[in-house]
């Protein structure tokens, strides 16, 4: 697949039905992050983790993805307290996402706000793995 971002977006993008439900709520999910959300987005964005550039709250089909970065097929989800009750409804989308070929890294809500730089060094591993680089 070409690494063009706007081809790899278009691609997942789900269909205009679809679309047209989820603007709304990923435009929201993105002026109202979730303080665990925001706090990833301010070390993640504007390639600061390897060079990776990242979105936030990108449609995939019918799912809304917390972080992507299409150039190394990465997903990040941030799970706070509600994905105790949605185990099996995580498992699903995930299955989802990697059908897809892409890999999916979650983390909590508590390790982003006590070892931040344990997750951003997470992240960068895996977009280095991505890419086939050593880590």
């Amino acid at each position: 697949m070409p690494n063009d971002p706007f081809i790899a977006w278009t691609k997942f993008q789900p269909p205009p039905e679809q679309w047209e439900r989820l603007k709304p709520v990923a435009r929201q999910m993105r002026w109202e992050p979730t303080p665990a959300e925001n706090r990833l987005w301010q070390r993640i964005r504007k390639r600061q983790v390897e060079g990776a550039k990242f979105r936030r709250q990108v449609p995939f089909d019918r799912f809304l993805v917390d972080f992507c970065c299409f150039e190394v097929r990465l997903v990040i989800e941030v799970d706070g307290p509600i994905h105790q009750y949605s185990v099996e409804a995580d498992a699903i989308r995930q299955e989802f996402i990697e059908f897809l070929g892409f890999r999916v890294l979650r983390c909590t809500n508590q390790q982003v706000f006590l070892g931040i730089d344990g997750v951003v060094g997470l992240i960068g591993e895996a977009v280095r793995a991505g890419r086939g680089t050593p880590t």
